[in-house]
């Protein structure tokens, strides 16, 4: 379990959340939403331990497993090696690799399908391929919380579905606490069970999936009406989305 108790951030004379209390248990997964700005980054490095609380408790693991926004480095690291560094923390200071860290980090690559990057340097992979080498990394770590900050904010749709896809599987897995900050109410749809939004004028509000991703709320979320429109899914079944009114053409 993964959460926050009355917890609060300030910057300054700036609060960024004030008394937020939620937890999120293993086997849920819960994706928060919010405008730019409204602290969603600080919100995850509170419930890591990186950012210190100005009031209130965090519940977390001693270890969790962390997929921060940009993945960029130029370190001359194979995705291997990158995977590996998830068991730092097993290792402790002096630590050297086992055979079972390595075990573990090929074991990882091998749940996110990401194998063929094993010996491909870090530094020359694309998005999407960092993106697969961060997660197993995150899953290296063997912690039952994964916490993603928007996963796919620099992939591109193909990557992007991957990527969810990805998190629905391991959400379905019922095994770990997850949690990923979006700007897009249908990756909420796609790949969690709660929504957490944090409203622009501050406060915030959660509840399940079907609660939260509906128009009035995120038309209050973003300052744009939305809409349900149905599409047709892989298989030719109908789904719903959500999108802006700015989105799409006028019928002829």
């Amino acid at each position: 379990m993964i959460g926050l108790d009355q917890a609060s951030v300030a910057f300054g004379s700036r609060t960024l959340f004030k008394d937020i209390s939620f937890s999120v248990p293993v086997g849920r997964s819960m994706a928060i939403l919010g405008p730019n700005g409204r602290g969603k980054t600080t919100l995850l490095r509170a419930l890591l331990g990186f950012q210190p609380l100005a009031s209130g408790t965090r519940h977390a693991p001693k270890v969790a497993g962390y997929v921060p926004q940009h993945g960029a480095s130029q370190a001359k690291l194979s995705g291997l090696d990158v995977v590996v560094m998830g068991r730092a923390v097993q290792l402790g200071l002096f630590g050297q690799p086992s055979a079972a860290d390595r075990e573990a980090a090929e074991a990882a690559l091998v749940q996110v399908g990401a194998c063929s990057l094993a010996n491909l340097r870090y530094d020359r992979m694309s998005g999407g391929q960092r993106q697969m080498v961060l997660i197993a990394r995150a899953l290296a770590t063997g912690s039952p919380v994964l916490v993603f900050d928007e996963p796919t904010s620099a992939l591109d749709l193909g990557n992007q579905a991957k990527t969810l896809e990805l998190l629905d599987t391991l959400r379905l897995r019922r095994d770990f606490a997850i949690i990923f900050t979006t700007h897009d109410p249908n990756h909420a749809l796609a790949a969690a069970d709660d929504v957490l939004l944090m409203m622009p004028g501050g406060g915030e509000i959660h509840g399940p999936v079907s609660d939260m991703i509906e128009p009035d709320k995120l038309s209050a979320l973003y300052g744009v009406p939305m809409r349900w429109v149905d599409v047709q899914g892989p298989t030719g079944e109908t789904r719903r989305a959500i999108l802006p009114a700015f989105a799409g053409i006028e019928a002829a």
